[in-house]
């Protein structure tokens, strides 16, 4: 089976964008990457798109219809908040198989304001579970209580979260919000499900990215080796069964599972790791995810945060981008912007928020409980 590299990547500055649509604004990135590697659309064998909010409407054509209709097959795909990574994953997969030499993934996602989840809809109030219990700052909160409950993490530990990360984007102008948010401001903001204040949830914006990705015979014969990133590891799982109460997603039995079959397919550990783009959807998310990731042991991920190990110069960088807490949080492009952000770092060509010396970076991302995508991605040159 072929290597398989990120050749092109790009990603549109997130935002909202009322006046787009969702293929304008996934033509942009597709653009973008395309001309990052010198390619055409003509280039590209096939296309992966990833979208979940207009999942029935044939996103990757209309992207096509755009850029440029070829006549290569197109695969739409909606994972929840794993969707982009699906599609990185589906286009690595059909590369690595033998099947093409090059395809181009794309994430897109139009989101409105206010509150993901709740489960109502046609089907009313779910009959097990409190009421709210569905809503996302619900379940995040629950995440972060419990991991409260077992080793005394406390309401600063998930505040210094943000903090970090709201640093983080004030050196990524690609990001929705680039603000500094002090501690005691974190703390204070609006409760909205505690232990997670408004500043300690993720922002719902409109945005996309995409990728090149290539076989290494068609990216030596391109002459891109230079500024390629070699796809280590590309996991992918769903919920494994666990003795617990079925009501409340289990994100991190998920991202375990992922985190094992990542590091052994890539041939590392999560010492080896320099930068990591993990899912923040709230500030506890970030917390339990350090636990889960082997990026320390259980328990110890309210110490990491105070240590500041997991800031820009720390030991191992988290959320350099600002993460989903600043850079925003467009369902179907998070899981290729991660991808984005860590073959920048890889590249060196990351600017004022540059991990230096990175040579292995690690994405993930989590929807629902049910869906995880781990990448593992490789400086090569």
């Amino acid at each position: 089976m072929t290597e398989v590299y990120v050749v092109g990547v790009d990603m549109i500055k997130f935002g909202r964008f009322p006046d787009r649509t969702v293929p304008s604004l996934g033509a942009e990135a597709a653009l973008m990457a395309l001309d990052d590697c010198g390619l055409t659309i003509q280039d590209m064998q096939a296309l992966y798109c990833g979208n979940l909010g207009q999942a029935s409407a044939m996103v990757g054509q209309r992207v096509l219809q755009e850029i440029g209709q070829t006549g290569i097959p197109v695969v739409n795909c909606a994972n929840a908040c794993a969707t982009g990574a699906t599609a990185f994953r589906e286009g690595y997969m059909a590369i690595r198989a033998g099947q093409y030499d090059t395809v181009l993934a794309v994430g897109v996602e139009q989101m409105g304001k206010g509150l993901l989840g709740g489960g109502g809809g046609a089907s009313g109030i779910p009959t097990e579970g409190l009421l709210g219990s569905g809503t996302m700052p619900s379940v995040f909160a629950h995440v972060g209580m419990e991991h409260s409950r077992k080793y005394g993490t406390t309401f600063e530990q998930f505040a210094k979260v943000s903090v970090k990360n709201h640093h983080h984007s004030t050196l990524n102008p690609k990001a929705m919000y680039q603000i500094e948010t002090p501690l005691q401001e974190v703390m204070g903001a609006e409760m909205i499900s505690y232990p997670n204040t408004k500043l300690m949830c993720s922002v719902n914006v409109d945005g996309s990215a995409a990728a090149v990705l290539m076989s290494e015979k068609k990216v030596k014969e391109k002459g891109l080796m230079s500024r390629a990133v070699r796809v280590r590891a590309a996991a992918m799982t769903s919920d494994p069964y666990t003795p617990r109460n079925l009501v409340m997603p289990d994100f991190n039995a998920v991202t375990r599972l992922a985190a094992k079959e990542a590091y052994e397919q890539a041939g590392v550990g999560p010492e080896d790791i320099n930068l990591v783009e993990l899912h923040d959807c709230f500030a506890t998310a970030e917390i339990v995810h350090y636990e889960n990731l082997g990026l320390c042991a259980d328990g110890e991920a309210g110490r990491l945060i105070d240590s500041g190990e997991t800031a820009l110069g720390g030991r191992i960088p988290v959320n350099v981008s600002g993460g989903l807490l600043s850079k925003g949080h467009p369902l179907g492009a998070t899981g290729i912007a991660n991808i984005y952000e860590i073959t920048t770092h890889l590249r060196g060509e990351a600017g004022a928020r540059q991990v230096k010396g990175a040579r292995l970076g690690l994405t993930h991302v989590v929807g629902m409980g049910s869906a995880c995508a781990i990448h593992v991605l490789e400086k090569v040159n």
